[in-house]
């Protein structure tokens, strides 16, 4: 029997709810794969401020770089938003990222048959839609100096260099030699002399990957391309800011932003966390959609630890859950059956996913 170690972080909100579901899948798939999960529950966000009042203890990082991934649910809340910025939630992500080296944000947006009339768009844009924003993580604006304001005037400096661009095009270009080779790099070039460079990089990077067609595209036209054509893209690359937003306009695709996970990685280490946040407000009431924090758990087992029967197996788990009616609230709008708890939508996935035959 294969055994892995797993760091937990719950986090805040509904971050504990939707962790529990995504273990409660993996054990559950372990066991018909032959794979034991040992799990460590680790402190991040308001939780941790509160208990040792620092929203990243080094333990945390601790544990995290000595385990084989880490899964983690959400931070957050209107509790802490009064804190200086250093000690809110969000502050000690972005440590976390850093002191991680995570430094590739793998966002994929699958629209399910089944949730096809849940998008905002019209079902003939987003049937079929399957791409995947690799967003550069810990550098850029976020992250360049400097950086400050005074009671005028407020200045953020975005920065990017040779090797963080290097970096980040290889490991798009890697992912779409395993889907459709293409890559659509994002940049603001006629503007910007950091995209600029971004995009002369990413051509070099290119030349390695003959397989690949590389396209271009401005930031601007990439957000209108993405509500009016989405199929045409397969790996679109960018940086830290334009990712931010593109992957979140993205997720809107799918029509829930419940149902999208995502992936952090880096050289060291992996953290697989679903795109929203902590919700706050339905916290402990067992409506949140797990889903998201599932598919997350299925990306661990793919890109961490290579567990490519497993990841398959939870997929078409949450698939043969949506395709026979099962919903969270959330989703209770389109095409339901039954009406889900958070508790019942992972029983059904792991269910589902130990039913499965490939």
């Amino acid at each position: 029997m294969k055994k892995y170690n797993i760091a937990l972080i719950k986090g805040d909100g509904i971050g504990p709810e939707i962790i529990d579901e995504a273990t409660k899948v993996l054990d559950a798939v372990g066991a018909c794969e032959g794979i034991e999960f040992s799990y460590q529950e680790v402190l991040m966000g308001g939780c941790a401020y509160d208990a040792v009042g620092d929203p990243l203890p080094q333990e945390t990082i601790d544990v995290s770089l000595a385990s084989d991934a880490v899964l983690f649910g959400a931070i957050g809340g209107e509790k802490w938003d009064t804190l200086p910025r250093e000690k809110r939630p969000e502050s000690g992500l972005l440590r976390f990222r850093k002191e991680l080296g995570v430094f590739a944000n793998l966002r994929p947006t699958n629209v399910y048959d089944e949730m096809v009339n849940a998008s905002s768009l019209k079902p003939e844009i987003v049937k079929g839609v399957d791409l995947m924003v690799v967003r550069e993580l810990i550098g850029g604006i976020y992250f360049g100096e400097p950086k400050g304001r005074d009671e005028n005037r407020g200045w953020n400096t975005m920065v990017y260099t040779r090797p963080e661009i290097e970096r980040i095009a290889h490991v798009a270009f890697k992912i779409a030699m395993e889907r459709s080779k293409k890559v659509c790099s994002v940049d603001k070039a006629n503007v910007l002399d950091v995209s600029q460079l971004w995009r002369e990089v990413v051509i070099e990077v290119s030349q390695e990957y003959p397989e690949v067609a590389l396209t271009h595209m401005y930031v601007d036209n990439a957000a209108m391309q993405l509500i009016r054509d989405p199929k045409q893209f397969d790996v679109i690359l960018t940086g830290n800011i334009f990712g931010d937003i593109l992957s979140d306009e993205a997720s809107m695709l799918s029509g829930s932003i419940g149902l999208l996970p995502s992936a952090s990685v880096g050289a060291k280490i992996g953290v697989y966390e679903p795109i929203h946040g902590s919700a706050p407000d339905i916290a402990g009431m067992g409506i949140a959609n797990p889903i998201a924090t599932v598919a997350s758990a299925s990306m661990m087992l793919r890109y961490a630890l290579g567990e490519n029967s497993a990841a398959d197996r939870i997929d078409a788990g949450i698939k043969e859950t949506l395709a026979q009616g099962y919903r969270t609230r959330d989703m209770a709008a389109y095409d339901a059956k039954v009406i889900c708890t958070t508790s019942q939508m992972g029983s059904m996935i792991a269910q589902m996913a130990v039913e499965w035959k490939a």
